[in-house]
């Protein structure tokens, strides 16, 4: 079904979204750490599109962790650091998995890294059988791999699931021009293809996850976790955030 096509009211126009959440979302107005009712508020968001029987994997960061024990991780080998960033995600998979439970939700968290004591490892087949039963399924651990962002993973895993596209959840609600906190005339994207971002240096993903999506023809959407309704306004096919695409 194409981006813009048109739906009845009500009706999703993607049946498999995967959702970057970048550990710092979980934070609210705090420092570092998981703020319980930010967390409960983006679940709400993404309860309101699995009720609409929109399949949801969930790819989250950990730097709302790992941003408290960055200092002493000054200097330290770049592959150690990326692990300890690695485990940070486990620990927010659980508490977004909890915060699910709370709300009525089924959720399974697969990890790139195998800890099976406390979560299933990652296996493609199983995490789409879950999706297809209605499960959200969160995806831990980044790729598995030091020198590789979770928004590659985020790529990764969108691409492996088969889903729609990719949907980056920000602190902003969508591309600028600019920076819109630093220039006053900076202006929002509505739409815009990769090469256009790429032609003007716009900061989308990293490299290697925007030249996937960009392969595999993986459309992405930028918008606002913290704006309320947007996610939902997103998967019904309303115009919320920028869309980039093929």
């Amino acid at each position: 079904m194409g981006l813009t096509a048109m739906t009845q009211a009500g009706t999703p126009i993607f049946k498999r979204i995967l959702l970057k959440l970048s550990g710092e979302a979980l934070m609210g107005a705090d420092a570092y750490g998981i703020n319980r009712q930010t967390i409960s508020e983006i679940v709400g968001e993404v309860k309101s599109i699995v009720d609409l029987g929109v399949q949801v994997g969930v790819v989250i960061g950990g730097g709302n962790i790992f941003r408290g024990v960055a200092p002493a991780a000054t200097g330290m080998d770049r592959a150690q650091a990326d692990y300890m960033g690695m485990l940070a995600t486990v620990m927010n998979g659980l508490a977004l998995q909890d915060a699910m439970r709370v709300a009525g939700m089924v959720a399974r968290v697969q990890s790139a890294l195998n800890i099976e004591q406390v979560v299933e490892p990652y296996i493609r087949g199983r995490a789409i059988r879950y999706l297809e039963q209605g499960r959200t399924v969160i995806f831990a651990g980044g790729t598995g791999n030091p020198f590789f962002t979770t928004d590659t993973a985020a790529a990764l895993r969108g691409a492996e699931i088969g889903a729609e596209i990719v949907l980056k959840a920000t602190k902003v609600d969508g591309i600028y021009s600019a920076d819109p906190k630093k220039d006053p005339l900076a202006t929002r994207y509505e739409r815009i293809s990769f090469n256009e971002a790429i032609s003007m240096n716009l900061a989308v993903m990293d490299s290697t996850a925007f030249a996937l999506c960009r392969d595999q023809k993986l459309p992405i959407n930028v918008f606002s976790i913290f704006k309320r309704g947007a996610l939902k306004r997103v998967v019904l096919g309303e115009h919320e955030g920028t869309l980039v695409y093929c």
